[in-house]
């Protein structure tokens, strides 16, 4: 049966003992409102905590796994290495590759993109891979990035990070689109540092041996706030580049430090080749 929007809702008597009936005072419209009591639920009434409801839209990102190194080990390939490079995007500062095999017995707790971690965790993940993994760590100078690009001299130190470690891995993931020109198997994956533990390894142990170089730059060029920001381009290292111009750690040929070295010599710095060229040839260049 439909009923009337406009006709009174009768309550029930057996309803009514249930629910209490409020009438908001001078509001005739509100004289049918029901207001029912929430009854705690049985964690509250024991006095333990009720996890949140997770709100509607919100997707949980699982950490990196070990899935695909396992993979591979049962197939009898084995050292597996993951490798990931931390620094293209500042002016100034080197760009740091990193190559890590991780211990199947002992993978750290905790893995996962470095950018997605706070600098404290990374820390304390920094030293325990250290302590149960292989990893070796390769810088590519201001100088190299700017002769070569900083495709080239990231793919440059990468590839030596993968040929530094202590046993050639028969097998490495790479963090992004780009192969390496190694001795062994390459696998590229775009977002490899949020999907694989051992490239989540090298994105930590890559961010950290930066970040640590970038504040011992700082007490050599004071001004510039190297420690803050670690070179990328924010307005306070903009300004201080407008006040105190570069110094030899910043990338010549990034956009700022270009003008900057307008302003002091008068003249735009030489071209150069294109810095995202494609990396066909790539081989040629390591």
């Amino acid at each position: 049966m439909i009923r009337d929007s406009k006709q009174p809702i009768k309550v029930p008597a057996k309803a009514a003992g249930k629910a209490s009936i409020k009438k908001a005072p001078g509001n005739k419209a509100s004289s049918g409102k029901l207001e029912h009591a929430s009854k705690p639920s049985a964690e509250a009434a024991a006095g333990k905590a009720v996890p949140a409801k997770r709100p509607k839209g919100v997707i949980a990102v699982a950490p990196p796994g070990f899935r695909r190194e396992r993979a591979l080990i049962k197939r009898g390939i084995w050292p597996v290495a993951g490798c990931d490079e931390a620094g293209r995007g500042p002016l100034a500062g080197p760009v740091v590759a990193a190559a890590v095999v991780l211990d199947p017995k002992r993978v750290p707790k905790g893995l996962d993109d470095s950018k997605r971690l706070t600098a404290e965790k990374r820390e304390a993940l920094f030293e325990e891979i250290c302590a149960t993994a292989q990893v070796s760590v390769v810088y590519a100078s201001p100088e190299r990035i700017n002769r070569d690009n900083i495709l080239r001299a990231s793919l440059w130190a990468l590839t030596r990070a993968v040929h530094a470690l202590p046993e050639m891995p028969r097998h490495v993931f790479v963090d992004g689109r780009d192969r390496l020109a190694t001795k062994c198997d390459c696998e590229a994956v775009i977002g490899g540092d949020g999907l694989i533990a051992s490239i989540a390894a090298a994105s930590i142990i890559a961010k950290v041996s930066r970040d640590r170089l970038m504040c011992r730059l700082a007490e050599q060029c004071p001004g510039y706030g190297f420690e803050q920001h670690k070179g990328y381009g924010v307005p306070e290292h903009l300004d201080a580049l407008a006040r105190l111009g570069p110094t030899v750690h910043h990338r010549r040929f990034f956009a700022p430090v270009a003008a900057a070295w307008q302003r002091i010599e008068g003249a735009t710095p030489p071209p150069i080749r294109d810095l995202f060229a494609p990396s066909a040839g790539i081989e040629a260049a390591v």
